[in-house]
C-alpha cells in the first residue's frame, strides 16, 4: 500500500504498460501433480493464505471487496473456490480503497480484517468483520466496527497474533496526522476487535534501504519513507516480524525483520531486535521486482514452512494491477533465523508443499 494510491496508480500506469509491452509478463501458475510454477494467478497483491481443517484460505487486496479463495491445494489457486463475502457500502468511512485483509481465526471463529478510507486516503483506518460458520465461505459476517487505539491516526496493513495468553495487533501507520512516514505499530487487544493498551512502535525506516522512495520515472516523487506490512513468524522459543520496506512503487521495495524471544515482553520495543539488512529483496536475474507484503503458512503434513509473496514481473512496474501472489518454500539458519533464500522466477518448476 501506500499514500495517494489512486492517483500514483494513473501515473503509473503509462509506465506500466509499456514495460509490458517491451517484456513478457509472467501467467498464473501452471500446476501438475507434483510441481508448479509461480504466479499463482495473474494478479493478487497483498496476498495472505491460513490453513484450517485441512483446506487453504487465501485472501488478497481487490480494492473494492473481500474475496475469500478456498482450496486443498494453494499451488492450485487458480482452480479454487472463491466467494465475495462482503462488499463495502456506497459512502462512509469504509467504502473505498479496501487494502490487505487478513483472515484469522480466534474463540472459534473468523475475523476479517481490512483497511479500508471514505474516499480520502488520510482517512484509512482498520475494520473488522466476525463470522461464527466453521466455513468462512459459508455463514454471516458480522460488522464489528473500527480497530483502533485511543490515538486513532491512520493506519492500513493489520495482522493479529497469540502468544502466551496474550493477543496482539499490528499494523502500519502515522505517528500524527500527517503523511510523510509509515512505521509498524504494536498493541494488546481485549477481544479480537478491541485494541485494550497504547500503541508501541517497533519498527521506522532507520537505514537506506528501508526509505527509497524514489524511482527511474519519478526520481523527485513525494518523500514517504515506508515500513509496512507486518507479519509475525512464530518458531520454537522466537517470534519474527517482517514487514515491508520502501516505496511499493519501486522496484526496491523487500523485506525487513525484527525478532523477539517468545517469553519477553513484547509490549516493549526494546524487547525487539531490528535486523540491518533486507531479508527478502528483488531479483532482476529471475525476473522479480519489488517482493513485498508477505504471510507464511505450512504444508499440508506440517513438515514444511512456506513463503507468500507478492511481486512485479518487471521493473518500474510500481504498485498497481502487475502485483502477483508467489508462493516458495524456505529454510532455517542454524541460528534458529529463517532463510528466505531468493525469489524463484516464474519458470522455474517447483515441488508443491509436501503432504
Amino acid at each position: 500500500m501506500y499514500p495517494n494510491k489512486t492517483k500514483m496508480m494513473w501515473l503509473c500506469g503509462l509506465v506500466l504498460v509499456a514495460a509490458i509491452l517491451a517484456q513478457p509478463v509472467a501467467v498464473a501458475a501452471q500446476s501438475t501433480s507434483d510441481s508448479f510454477t509461480n504466479p499463482l494467478l495473474q494478479h493478487g497483491a497483498d496476498p495472505w493464505v491460513i490453513s484450517f481443517d485441512g483446506s487453504y484460505y487465501f485472501m488478497a487486496t481487490t480494492g473494492h471487496d473481500l474475496t475469500i479463495w478456498k482450496t486443498s491445494d494453494i499451488a492450485d489457486l487458480r482452480d479454487a473456490k472463491k466467494k465475495v463475502v462482503w462488499t463495502p457500502p456506497a459512502t462512509g468511512p469504509y467504502s473505498h480503497e479496501i487494502w490487505a485483509p487478513e483472515l484469522h481465526r480466534f474463540d472459534d471463529k473468523w475475523y476479517l480484517y481490512f483497511a479500508a478510507d471514505g474516499g480520502n486516503n488520510n482517512t484509512h483506518r482498520i475494520f473488522a468483520l466476525e463470522n461464527s460458520a466453521k466455513d468462512p465461505l459459508k455463514g454471516d459476517w458480522v460488522f464489528k466496527g473500527k480497530v483502533a487505539d485511543a490515538t486513532d491516526k491512520w493506519a492500513i496493513d493489520p495482522t493479529a497474533f497469540e502468544n502466551a495468553g496474550h493477543r496482539y495487533f499490528l499494523w502500519s501507520g502515522w505517528e500524527g496526522d500527517v503523511n510523510g512516514r509509515q512505521v509498524i505499530y504494536i498493541a494488546e487487544m481485549s477481544n479480537p476487535w478491541t485494541i485494550s493498551s497504547p500503541r508501541v512502535m517497533l519498527s521506522y525506516p532507520k537505514y537506506g534501504w528501508e526509505r527509497v522512495y524514489g524511482s527511474l520515472h519519478k526520481p523527485n516523487g513525494p518523500r514517504v519513507e515506508v515500513n509496512e506490512g507486518p507479519e509475525i513468524l512464530q518458531h520454537g522459543d522466537k517470534i519474527f516480524l517482517t514487514y515491508s520496506a520502501s516505496g511499493c512503487w519501486t522496484d526496491d521495495y523487500e523485506l525487513g525483520m525484527l525478532e523477539a524471544s517468545a517469553d519477553a515482553d513484547l509490549l516493549n520495543a526494546k524487547s525487539w531486535k531490528k535486523f540491518d539488512h533486507p531479508v527478502f529483496k528483488q531479483d532482476p536475474k529471475a525476473g522479480v521486482f519489488g517482493p513485498g507484503h508477505n504471510g507464511f503458512f505450512k504444508s499440508p503434513d506440517g513438515k514444511e514452512d512456506w513463503i507468500i509473496y507478492h511481486a512485479n514481473p518487471v521493473s518500474e512496474a510500481g504498485c498497481g494491477g502487475a502485483r502477483s501472489p508467489r508462493i516458495q518454500k524456505f529454510m532455517w539458519n542454524a541460528d534458529g533465523t529463517p532463510d528466505f533464500g531468493k525469489p524463484v522466477s516464474a519458470d522455474t518448476p517447483l515441488a508443491k508443499p509436501s503432504r
